[in-house]
Order: structure tokens, then sequence, then C-alpha cells
């Protein structure tokens, strides 16, 4: 999505909030339940894939149910985290890295803040050793186990 955001109105919002709960539905379903054509829906949610408000559909995998029973949140810093192409050659190595799911740029203590699933501890120990170990730009990593996934959701709030 772009910097500027377009104007979204409630009947933009009920449509996000109707699809981010079932991206699957139909949108004559969509339609009667906000008031709207079908049409007026489907060039909607046209306009908001075309302005990149709506980026993709996915299926939410149970990660354990797949042997993927082990998350972990990992700080990273960098030691030339002002330089532009180690910071972006860091985003494409994270990009392009299955087991990590998740990759922020951040301010603060660490530059990184990444989200890995692994099956065990033995791969996770592994996988730093070819992410961070072997990469001369990384400075140090600290690790937080996850015990228990609360609230794993990535719906945002759409209130008018």
């Amino acid at each position: 999505m772009t910097d500027s955001a377009p104007d979204l109105d409630k009947f933009d919002r009920q449509i996000l909030g109707r699809l981010q709960d079932d991206p699957r539905q139909p949108a004559e379903r969509i339609a009667t339940a906000i008031g709207l054509s079908v049409t007026a829906v489907q060039r909607r949610i046209r306009r908001l894939r075309d302005a990149g408000v709506i980026r993709g559909e996915r299926l939410v995998l149970d990660a354990a149910a797949l042997g993927y029973g082990l998350a972990v949140w990992v700080e990273v810093e960098l030691r030339e985290a002002s330089r532009k192409a180690v910071i972006d050659g860091f985003k494409r190595r994270m990009a392009a890295a299955p087991r990590v799911q998740q990759c922020f740029y951040v301010a603060g203590d660490s530059d990184f803040l990444l989200l890995i699933r692994c099956r065990d501890v033995a791969e996770f120990e592994a996988l730093t050793r070819e992410l961070f170990f072997d990469d001369p730009n990384i400075r140090k990593f600290r690790s937080v186990f996850v015990l228990d996934e609360c609230k794993a959701d990535a719906g945002l709030p759409l209130a008018d």
C-alpha cells in the first residue's frame, strides 16, 4: 500500500471486516449484509485491491499440527545498521528464509524483530547458525521462546 491511504467509508470498512473474517464469502452475501448491490460491492473490492488496502488472501494453518510447535521471537542487532545495503540485504535474506514467518525492521535497542517457526530446539539452533552466526553483519541476537500463543490474530480493528 502507498503512503497515502484511500479514504474509506463505512461500506468499505464493513466489506473489509467481512472479508477479513472470511475471504471466501461471495460478494452476494456481503451485499445483502451491508445493504449495497452486488456490483457495488465487487467494484469496491476491486478498488481496495488496486489501492493495496487488500494485499492478499491466505489460509491460516495450525503450525503445531504441521509439526512446527516451536515459535521464537528473535531480536537482531546489526553491526552496521546505518548502511542501507546491509539493512536491505538482511531484509532480503529474511524474506527468503521459510522458517522466518514475520520480519519487522524496528526502532529501539534492536534493528529487527523476527518470528521464527521450527520443529524443535535443535532445528532452531541449526537455523541460528545459518542465519546469524554465519553473517558478519550480525552484532548480536536475543531469543524469546513462546510458551503459549494467547492471541495470534492478524485481523485489524475496522471501527468507523
